[in-house]
């Protein structure tokens, strides 16, 4: 069976991980996969593809955002929402995943899904924020077939659940590559401390992206390196979902967020010219409620020149590039659309 990098003998940093190594290990944080892996029609064309929903709490999202930040490390890609995400530092919709020609079905459906939660949007309240991310999973998936709809994203939603989420080739990662060997969603946590407050970052990547002789596998085995895969994703990218429930704002979260650069960037990706490189990050210490009648609102945040703060750059550092990993190490070889096979990597 496929398993965690830590579990076959890899480990990446210093920082302790959580009870899980999961992004679930921030309270409250659910996950919810999708995978579709069939027969289309009778001239080859097959859905190899899925949709991976994030939710921050388990509450209404729409009445009790969280605080939330993003950031682009290359802009190839077809996100929805993080123009809101920034201006605003909130998010207040569950974080959607899935492929590239997916995003219009997945925006509706998890449209649908918060309408039917929340009766005054959009009648005696304003419109809502969708958070949508995407990578290209053409190689393996029938992405002009277009098979996700708005159905798949609902029902992502429901399947959410605060155990260790799946990863490797599940949900959107069904169609996913990296480096050249089978990719797809991968998740690791660390526990930041100080005296007797401890702080959890946990991530969740997306991956698809980078050639198998960019992919730095000698930091990782000291065992022979198998032979390098022809394959290459096709406008290949990487989302970067990062959670903590350290008080931070959105403008703090930011910085945090851009380490997770640093994680990806050590696996070997130098953020290529075709691949949309986009973290989206959140924090559940607040939850920021949607009417309220107060002039003021007092929110807890941590000092900008305190230690801990980098305990958490170094936590998104580490989780991302341990969460990368993760993507490989439990994937296993696929077979999409045309007979096109990809194989997973053997650590």
């Amino acid at each position: 069976m496929p398993r965690k990098v830590r579990e076959i003998g890899i480990v990446i940093g210093t920082l302790t991980t959580g009870e899980k190594n999961c992004i679930t290990d921030v309270a409250g944080v659910r996950v919810g996969h999708v995978t579709l892996d069939e027969k289309i029609n009778q001239d080859g064309a097959y859905a190899c593809t899925g949709v991976t929903a994030i939710l921050p709490h388990e509450g209404n999202l729409f009445q009790q955002k969280v605080t939330a930040a993003s950031y682009v490390l290359n802009g190839f890609g077809k996100t929805t929402g993080l123009v809101q995400v920034n201006e605003l530092g909130i998010i207040e919709s569950p974080i959607m995943l899935t492929n590239t020609f997916g995003v219009p079905a997945v925006t509706q459906g998890t449209l649908q899904f918060m309408l039917d939660s929340n009766n005054e949007i959009g009648h005696s309240t304003g419109t809502i924020n969708i958070v949508v991310g995407e990578c290209n999973d053409s190689y393996l998936n029938s992405i002009r077939e277009c098979p996700i709809t708005p159905g798949h994203a609902i029902e992502a939603i429901r399947k959410a659940s605060n155990e260790p989420a799946e990863e490797g080739a599940v949900g959107v990662g069904k169609g996913m590559m990296c480096f050249g060997y089978k990719g797809g969603i991968g998740s690791s946590s660390r526990i930041v401390t100080h005296g007797s407050t401890n702080y959890t970052v946990g991530c969740l990547v997306l991956s698809n992206f980078g050639q198998s002789s960019e992919f730095l596998a000698h930091r990782y085995t000291t065992s022979n390196v198998q032979s390098e895969s022809t394959l290459s994703p096709t406008d290949g990218s990487i989302i970067i979902v990062l959670a903590t429930d350290a008080p931070l704002s959105s403008r703090q979260l930011t910085r945090v967020i851009k380490r997770c650069g640093i994680g990806l960037g050590r696996t070997g990706s130098h953020f290529s010219h075709g691949s949309g490189d986009i973290v989206i990050g959140f924090t559940t210490a607040h939850h920021i409620a949607h009417v309220s009648e107060q002039l003021v609102e007092t929110r807890t945040q941590l000092r900008e020149d305190h230690p801990i703060m980098n305990q958490l750059f170094a936590a998104a550092a580490e989780a991302t590039e341990e969460a990368i990993l993760n993507s490989l190490s439990q994937a296993q070889t696929t077979i999409g659309r045309n007979g096109h096979k990809v194989e997973a990597y053997k650590f």
